[in-house]
């Protein structure tokens, strides 16, 4: 048996057409429907980019015990799972976080691996001189250094094929074509498209009739609410649909390759994102933000089983990233561990069979929220989000270790561990830099009435009901104690 996974960062699903967009340029994700199952009910569970891979690999929620981070020591991973099972598993990706202190841990779990360079901030090529090209506007911008870096890292992409998208697809085929008449082994190739800065050839900027753009940072006020969205919108929505027409153009070369090979006699296909992205919903852009809107967690989902050979038709029962694990380790023969909470997939293919009756996602420091599928429900913090602290052994931002002052504030005696830690007694360290829940207010949606989100509705016995089911889930899930006293929540 063999499997891929194809897997995107920031995929807004109402840009695709095979979730019913009529103006993006995307006929392979509409392919892709009709060769595989698509899920209308896959949620994220941690956000964002490195606390949902840590699901991928552990089958569990990351965001109820830390942020970003490394893998820790006692952590379960899949690919790690599977490569001791004698499953041959290579990892390919142009996402620089993994290259990161934050994600320093996650590489080394795969048999093989290789590294695209190049992309946003990616302290790729070295040029000691600011080039005189260089413009820089801070309205809205993030921070310079990695403005810069990016500025310069396209200088050495002038040609389509030396794209990072482009050279991480050559490298996936690479590895198909090498290892086609092999067996037992999973692919996992990942994309940093279609997130910010929306870098893709002129070609697919001019498709849309858009001006290319050299730095698409001047234009996307991330995470900050506008209310002049005109200014603003028309031009970051047409710059995400050309990079998006690129991945799509991508993705079709990775389905002709199916239909060469006939790989759909005996290989997986998993098409995925790790999280989606606000376009200017809501009067939001970007992806961290106080509430978890279904723009960024209800992501497109889909999957090819060539045991049973579903093909072309939706799937409506619940499923989130923590079941991702479960179900290539149940595709292999490798035996879940019980520190895995997630669910093999096999049967919502098979027939649609609920799995789930309610899941949970969010931010590690700011709202729990939950569906059952039918409604969404958005548990802000009280005043002053605390306490919250942070559980592992390894830990780092994004681009940089915890410092000094940081470990400093660590409980010197180690905390007795959770369940998942397979006895380990583990760090804990309070986090005072969490955001600030003034003025958000639970929110409560009728996704069936509502599916934009656009009118929160009061209904006390839905609430009442929802409320419940998160506190049994952060139960199962052995979320810290202070969480509940963080969102006023009263355990049983």
């Amino acid at each position: 048996m063999k499997a891929v996974m194809v897997m995107f960062d920031s995929l807004n699903r109402h840009y695709l057409s095979s979730y019913g967009n009529d103006w993006t340029i995307t006929p392979n994700f509409k392919r892709l429907s009709e060769k595989t199952v698509t899920f209308d009910n896959f949620f994220i569970g941690s956000m964002p980019c490195m606390p949902a891979r840590r699901e991928i690999h552990t089958g569990r929620y990351n965001f109820l015990h830390k942020s970003w981070s490394p893998l820790d020591p006692f952590d379960v991973s899949m690919p790690e799972l599977l490569k001791q099972n004698n499953i041959h598993t290579h990892l390919v990706t142009d996402h620089f976080h993994y290259w990161e202190d934050g994600g320093a841990t996650y590489h080394n779990r795969f048999s093989t691996y290789e590294f695209i360079r190049g992309d946003q901030g990616d302290l790729w090529k070295g040029i000691v001189d600011t080039p005189e090209d260089f413009e820089y506007n801070q309205e809205f911008a993030p921070n310079y250094d990695m403005v810069k870096q990016d500025h310069i890292n396209r200088k050495y992409m002038k040609d389509e094929k030396d794209h990072y998208h482009v050279r991480a697809f050559d490298a996936g085929i690479e590895f198909m074509k090498t290892n086609m008449e092999s067996d037992n082994w999973y692919l996992q190739l990942e994309y940093f498209d279609p997130h910010e800065p929306f870098f893709a050839p002129e070609s697919y900027h001019k498709l849309y009739d858009d001006i290319f753009p050299e730095d698409v940072y001047d234009q996307l006020p991330y995470c900050h609410r506008t209310k002049d969205n005109t200014k603003y919108m028309t031009k970051i929505q047409k710059a995400y649909a050309a990079t998006l027409t690129m991945c799509d153009t991508y993705l079709g070369k990775v389905l002709d390759l199916f239909d060469e090979y006939n790989m759909w006699e005996d290989t997986m296909l998993i098409v995925n994102t790790d999280h989606g992205l606000l376009l200017g919903e809501k009067e939001y852009y970007g992806k961290s933000h106080y509430n978890v809107y279904n723009e960024m967690a209800n992501t497109p989902f889909f999957i090819w089983d060539p045991r049973c050979k579903e093909q072309g038709v939706r799937r409506e029962s619940l499923a989130q990233t923590t079941d991702i694990a479960p179900t290539l380790l149940e595709y292999f023969n490798v035996e879940k561990p019980k520190e895995m909470l997630g669910t093999s997939l096999k049967d919502v293919v098979e027939k649609d069979q609920k799995i789930h009756d309610a899941v949970l996602f969010g931010y590690h420091g700011k709202s729990v929220n939950i569906t059952d599928g039918k409604h969404v429900y958005m548990r802000h913090p009280e005043e002053g989000n605390q306490p919250l602290y942070s559980y592992g052994l390894n830990f780092g931002h994004i681009k940089r270790m915890f410092n000094i002052e940081e470990l400093k504030t660590m409980d010197r005696q180690l905390f007795e561990g959770f369940n998942f830690t397979k006895g380990v007694p583990v760090i804990k360290i309070p986090v005072t830099h969490r955001f600030d829940p003034k003025g958000y207010d639970n929110l409560l949606f009728d996704l069936e009435n509502d599916p934009y989100q656009e009118k929160p509705i009061i209904d006390k016995e839905v609430e009442e009901d929802l409320k419940e089911k998160m506190i049994e889930l952060m139960e199962e899930n052995d979320a810290p104690v202070e969480q509940y006293e963080r969102l006023g929540l009263v355990r049983k």
